[in-house]
């Protein structure tokens, strides 16, 4: 008589010690003394899930969490009224928030901005509910940043950076624009 696999680890899990026994018939309910829990989840993927007498076994998916954003929102007819009517650099953050590495930039960003205050204001762009914004300055990768001084861009990169970076690479190109 052959035993499959599945009939042979419900065997295992039958008995009260570790020696064979004969396969579980369907009214024999199934004992799991003698398992830790630790074996109980790791147990093969087609297994979890499933439902054992009065106990179910499922694994579920992490929550999602999302740093909170220190931002204030500010209403502007467009965009280039923004730029124009800032006394100081904006660094625009074009973003999206599915994107990993735009959340990852979050607390940079309000680090930056924090540093340099004085110098820039730190502006954010959802690509998706602003296409049009996004767009009209050629946003292909996520996150873009773009720093404008006097309405125009003076420098763009793309790609999550330390604050150190960020912080050089700002005040070299505020430097270049004077």
């Amino acid at each position: 008589m052959a035993i499959s696999a599945k009939a042979a680890l419900i065997c295992l899990l039958n008995t009260n010690d570790r020696s064979a026994a004969a396969p579980r018939t369907p009214s024999s309910p199934p004992k799991f003394s003698h398992l830790s829990s630790f074996q109980l989840l790791t147990c093969p993927g087609e297994l979890r899930g499933m439902r054992i007498g009065t106990h179910s076994y499922e694994t579920k998916p992490r929550p999602r969490t999302i740093a909170p954003v220190e931002a204030k929102k500010q209403i502007f007819s467009s965009f280039d009224d923004l730029l124009e009517e800032c006394d100081k650099a904006v660094l625009v953050d074009f973003y999206a928030t599915w994107c990993g590495p735009c959340q990852f930039m979050i607390p940079i960003l309000n680090e930056v901005g924090n540093a340099m205050k004085d110098k820039i204001n730190v502006v954010k762009i959802d690509t998706e509910k602003y296409p049009s914004i996004a767009d009209k300055y050629k946003i292909q990768a996520l996150p873009t940043f773009i720093l404008f001084k006097d309405g125009k861009p003076c420098l763009r990169f793309e790609g999550a950076l330390s604050a150190d970076n960020l912080i050089e690479r700002i005040e070299g190109a505020l430097k270049a624009a004077q």
